[in-house]
């Protein structure tokens, strides 16, 4: 079983009709880890999240969730459990403050800590302020907020966010990921995050599984992932447009070709940053002028496009 407040999954699997939207994925969670879940839409990110929250029944595999399987201990599981899912459930003629009330009463709190927990988690997400405004008058990220903190009420040891920054600016952005990572650090709890923001990954998360096409296709800590391609790529840009052909053909005797802006060529450098210099004398000797000339170290982007041969930053855009 998994530890107290961890989680195992092993060959979890859920088919609707003709579809498996889950195919048979394993990994384990460590006790106040954050685990990034990364993938593009469609990938099998939130059919996961339902099936270990309980909302969902697996067609095939196990899961446990702090400690308890959720397919027959569902009860236990959800004792144990916070989750902040896509779509907030909020009513947009209660306040914050009513909303916390009724969740905690809902949740068993005596009318004492109630209220205390009420103050606590307002001041926590910042909407102290807004705490007597009805909800339909917050913005997208205070709705945000306030759905994590109707997620804490019950004080769970495992807290599920399902992209839980999709649509806000950036600071309501940073805001979240600051909570986030306090509670982790602070007090131990265990994050499942699933996300198609690769800055969201790489900031937040301990660990990183990718999921594409219902399947995990790499799973590991951020860096050693990307340290799994090394190589960095050099991205070109020529002063004359009409060079580009001839400037993607230069640059593929030094490396694979990879993805690049309109106007661009780029490639993954086979020597390193080492070769930039014989990079730079064939492209003089063939007259080829330069707009711009960057070299990247490799990225969670990078990542992904290895292992499944898409963009996961073009996913998130469209």
């Amino acid at each position: 079983m998994a530890p107290a407040s961890g989680i195992e999954v092993e060959n979890l699997q859920r088919t609707f009709k003709d579809l498996t939207a889950v195919d048979g994925i394993s990994f384990a969670i460590e006790p106040g880890e954050i685990f990034g879940f990364l993938g593009p839409n469609g990938a099998g990110k939130s059919t996961t999240v339902l099936m270990l929250t309980t909302l969902l029944p697996p067609s095939g595999g196990r899961a446990s969730v702090a400690g308890f399987d959720v397919a027959t201990e569902g009860p236990d599981v959800r004792r144990h459990i916070g989750a902040a899912l896509q779509e907030a459930a909020l009513d947009p003629l209660l306040t914050g403050r009513e909303h916390l009330r009724l969740q905690a009463s809902l949740q068993g709190l005596a009318k004492q800590t109630r209220d205390a927990r009420t103050v606590e988690l307002l001041e926590r997400v910042g909407l102290t302020d807004a705490a007597d405004r009805r909800v339909g008058g917050y913005s997208g990220g205070m709705k945000r907020r306030l759905d994590l903190a109707l997620a804490l009420v019950h004080g769970p040891s495992i807290l599920f966010l399902d992209e839980p920054t999709t649509g806000l600016d950036p600071q309501s952005r940073s805001d979240l990921w600051e909570e986030v990572s306090r509670l982790a650090r602070d007090e131990g709890v265990t994050v499942f995050l699933t996300t198609q923001y690769l800055e969201e990954a790489d900031q937040l998360a301990d660990r990183i599984a990718i999921i594409s096409r219902g399947s995990i296709v790499a799973e590991g800590t951020p860096d050693a992932l990307k340290g799994e391609i090394g190589r960095p790529s050099l991205e070109v840009v020529p002063s004359d447009a009409a060079d580009r052909e001839r400037l993607a053909q230069v640059l593929s005797e030094f490396g694979p070709a990879t993805a690049a802006p309109t106007g661009a060529a780029a490639v993954r450098l086979e020597a390193g940053a080492d070769g930039l210099a014989q990079v730079v004398r064939r492209l003089d000797a063939e007259g080829i002028g330069l707009n711009t000339f960057d070299l990247h170290a490799p990225t969670l982007d990078d990542v992904f496009l290895a292992k499944t041969g898409e963009r996961l930053a073009d996913e998130a855009v469209a």
